[in-house]
């Protein structure tokens, strides 16, 4: 099996694992993918990520053009701001997860620095979170706002709406996204209860120990 046919079975693999979990429901969430000579895998548009076809996934070249598969994801824009921005983005995943979508609601909840340091792996697998207003689905303006990061932030929070995550590899995005998801149902689970979260010291020996990019 050629290396492209492996990320391709991985990308769909994984994709009903977080569908079979519910951390995504229905035609919900995308997930993009670099292949081995530079060029992009991309789950199509109307898609659930609980039957991905590894054949019908799209297949743009290295020079962002769509050279076979389905249609694309309207989200592309997401996609392509974070491939353009961080050298490092080997996937980029999308999801419309539950307790995230919640927390980006609370009146609380701090754009800055979207989720709150209750557990070390957060802080490690997500570093600072930005959390983006609210836009129309497909609205090439969210791309924009990523760029508008000039590559600072491997995640963001598009209110009322889900969390992007940007990793070295798909397996990588994915075991972030689920962080996201598990902090944000920590953060929900926590709200009105005066909760013991890492305190300042605790975060910064955290953020030292494992070279976490968290500065503005």
């Amino acid at each position: 099996m050629s290396a492209e046919a492996k990320l391709r079975e991985q990308i769909c693999l994984l994709a009903k694992s977080l569908f079979d979990r519910g951390l995504t429901h229905g035609s919900t969430g995308n997930v993009s993918a670099r292949t081995p000579d530079g060029g992009l895998l991309v789950s199509p548009t109307g898609t659930s990520f609980g039957r991905l076809d590894p054949g019908s996934l799209s297949r743009f070249d290295d020079q962002g053009a769509l050279i076979g598969g389905d249609k694309p994801t309207k989200e592309m824009p997401l996609h392509s701001a974070f491939y353009e921005t961080r050298e490092t983005a080997g996937a980029v995943v999308h999801l419309h997860s539950c307790h995230a979508v919640a927390w980006s609601m609370m009146p609380d909840a701090d754009p800055d620095n979207f989720l709150p340091p209750l557990t070390p792996y957060g802080l490690m697998q997500l570093g600072r979170v930005k959390l983006l207003p609210f836009f129309l689905p497909g609205d090439p303006a969210m791309g924009e706002a990523v760029r508008g990061l000039a590559g600072k932030r491997s995640v963001v929070m598009l209110a009322n709406h889900g969390p992007v995550v940007a990793g070295k590899d798909v397996e990588a995005a994915c075991n972030a996204i689920e962080e996201l998801e598990n902090t944000a149902r920590l953060a929900m689970m926590m709200r009105g209860v005066t909760a013991r979260a890492l305190t300042d010291d605790q975060v910064q020996a955290v953020v030292t120990a494992f070279d976490i990019d968290w500065d503005d």
